[in-house]
């Protein structure tokens, strides 16, 4: 399986709920509870500026990785940064060069595409919910998603305010595997709109 399939499968699966995202939800709050739908897409493009930087370079600085702009067309920005990621990861022959993640460290280009490719199917739960529409990723995307989640240490030390993650959410364990992907990376499952 190459890696940056998987990633550009699950970036259009992120590009399809932010399709959906009419202006006036922009407002609307969603499962990361320091951003609305709008922080949330700025998010996301500035992620993918910041990866794709950071891939053609080795690094890029924090202002790149904050520099996203969603303009008067999110679904637009967001298309437009996706593409960027697909593009610097295009030469095969080097997905095990080291690029540097943001504070999280520097790993081989293949690990961090797998990070993004996690970050997309999670994402856009939270969107799908913010905005209440139906969410079903390809099973093939979340059980790479949730193999890399069972990985990240859950400690004080590496999650919660402040971090990439928040602490876990005890999910059972005959969940739907999406279910037990986000309770892993702190999130409720059975989240519902402060809206509704």
């Amino acid at each position: 399986m190459d890696i940056r399939d998987l990633d550009r499968r699950a970036g259009a699966v992120l590009g399809e709920v932010v399709m959906q995202v009419r202006p006036e939800q922009l407002w609307f709050p969603t499962p990361c509870p320091d951003w609305t739908v709008r922080g949330l897409l700025r998010h996301l493009v500035s992620q993918n500026v910041g990866l794709a930087a950071a891939a053609l370079n080795g690094s890029a600085s924090s202002q790149t990785w904050n520099s996203g702009r969603l303009g008067d067309n999110p679904a637009g920005a967001y298309r437009r940064s996706n593409a960027r990621v697909a593009d610097a990861f295009a030469d095969g022959g080097a997905l095990d060069r080291l690029v540097e993640v943001r504070e999280f460290g520097s790993f081989p280009r293949r690990i961090a595409l797998t990070f993004h490719q996690l970050d997309c199917i999670v994402h856009a739960w939270d969107l799908a919910r913010a905005i209440d529409i139906p969410y079903d990723p390809p099973r093939d995307m979340v059980e790479m998603a949730l193999t890399l989640a069972r990985r990240i240490p859950d400690t004080v030390a590496n999650r919660g305010p402040g971090y990439a993650f928040e602490r876990s959410v005890k999910v059972s364990g005959g969940a739907p595997e999406l279910d037990q992907l986000l309770g892993l990376l702190g999130r409720n499952p059975e989240w519902v709109s402060p809206l509704d």
